[in-house]
């Protein structure tokens, strides 16, 4: 089988380097920037100095170059304060927020959501290349991998609440006073997860592994 080529994922790379330095200009709270992309400076580089043990599918990669996108902005707005309902008016003169009866900015909810959904491929071809499992953990162990991330990156923000406190520990945690903010936002990665891990199920349709459908030619 002919090597997979590196063009595309070499450009979006580069795509990701033009979309992170205009967002790293002026962002609203500097400090919360840069505790954002604490993430982005280590998960990177780690994907670079290892994609010659490991080439995840062009499929894969996309599905990453979105996340890490959607996660750039609100890393520049601060979640808790991306004014997607805004740009929403703006398009179509309707809110959102508004008319689905949100109390609170729910930019947060969608991006945990897609971190399920969106990071879920990676996790099924990293399995699959290192730890490959038959019958049913087949499809579970991916997901309880998304999930347990998740469930990681909540105790990384409790904890910088707690070192950081103040207004940077609070627009960091982004809870906008949901006491069930962490609770939630691992809901709906777990959600993601297993909605994409179905999708890819049903695509593969039993012939294959789960996410084999996820592969680019």
């Amino acid at each position: 089988m002919k090597p997979a080529s590196w063009r595309y994922p070499l450009l979006l790379l580069v795509a990701f380097a033009f979309v992170w330095t205009v967002l790293a200009v002026a962002p609203w709270y500097r400090q919360d920037w840069l505790l954002e992309n604490v993430c982005v400076f280590l998960a990177v580089p780690l994907f670079v100095a290892t994609a010659h043990r490991l080439r995840f599918s062009n499929a894969a990669y996309t599905l990453l170059f979105v996340f890490l996108c959607l996660h750039e902005i609100g890393a520049h707005y601060t979640y808790s304060q991306v004014p997607y309902d805004a740009w929403i008016r703006a398009a179509s003169g309707h809110s959102l927020d508004a008319g689905l009866g949100f109390r609170r900015n729910h930019y947060d909810r969608l991006v945990h959501f897609l971190f399920g959904f969106l990071l879920l491929p990676l996790a099924v071809e990293l399995f699959r290349a290192r730890a490959p499992a038959r019958g049913v953990w087949m499809f579970l162990m991916p997901v309880l991998f998304v999930e347990a991330l998740s469930g990681f990156f909540e105790l990384v923000e409790w904890f910088a609440a707690v070192v950081f406190g103040g207004d940077l520990g609070q627009a960091y945690l982004g809870t906008q006073g949901d006491v069930w903010d962490a609770q939630s936002d691992m809901l709906l990665a777990l959600v993601g997860a297993l909605l994409m891990q179905t999708l890819l199920s049903l695509v593969a349709g039993g012939t294959r592994a789960p996410g084999s459908a996820a592969r680019a030619s």
